[in-house]
């Protein structure tokens, strides 16, 4: 099966055409690149878009908008394609990734997100530590100093194994079906939704 995979949920936009356990090719960019991204997946692997099989899209936790321009882009490619989707948490491919460490994403509002429990959630990054752990993730990258303090360790910066690499949302799909049944993860409220009235 030939899977076009992304995921928009960060800051850095990442994407891939795998095929079975091959990895055909890979990208990183911005979420507002994605699908300039792909194209250019497709033609440097020589693969027409109709040939895609079935998409995997990560579903955050993430920024709202940039989860929400992921699905948009799941849907679009869905719909012109005919071909079914699966999602996939950002948490999971980050984890898949760096299998021993502590998966954490920057969730704003000097929050992480982070599995607990087998439960997403928002913690206070100044709360938050994983003492002889790694971490991995722009959380992690964003909250290195605190974390470190507090004893974990965290890879470089440019370390690829902060990003949630689209192989691994491939590597991990499993149940796919009509992309209208994608949902997103969202820990909390949009901003929108806390405002008083």
């Amino acid at each position: 099966m030939l899977i076009l995979a992304f995921d928009t949920a960060t800051s850095t936009a990442t994407s891939a055409l795998v095929r079975g356990d091959e990895v055909l090719g890979e990208r990183a960019t911005t979420p507002v690149r994605v699908l300039e991204e792909i194209d250019a997946l497709l033609r440097d692997a020589d693969v027409e878009p109709r040939q895609v099989d079935a998409l995997a899209v990560g579903i955050g936790p993430g920024s709202f908008t940039g989860v929400r321009m992921g699905l948009a882009v799941a849907r679009g490619l869905a719909l012109s394609l005919g071909v079914p989707v699966a999602g996939v948490s950002t948490l999971a491919a980050l984890s898949a990734g760096a299998p021993d460490a502590v998966a954490l994403v920057d969730a704003k509002r000097h929050e992480l997100f982070v599995e607990r429990n087998g439960e997403i959630v928002a913690l206070p990054a100044a709360a938050f530590d994983a003492p002889g752990r790694t971490c991995v993730g722009d959380g992690a990258v964003r909250y290195r100093e605190h974390l470190e303090r507090t004893g974990a360790d965290v890879p470089p910066d440019d370390s690829e194994l902060h990003l949630p690499r689209a192989r691994y949302h491939a590597l991990l799909a499993t149940e796919f079906g009509p992309a209208e049944r994608i949902e997103p993860v969202y820990v909390r409220q949009p901003d929108a939704n806390r405002m008083p009235a």
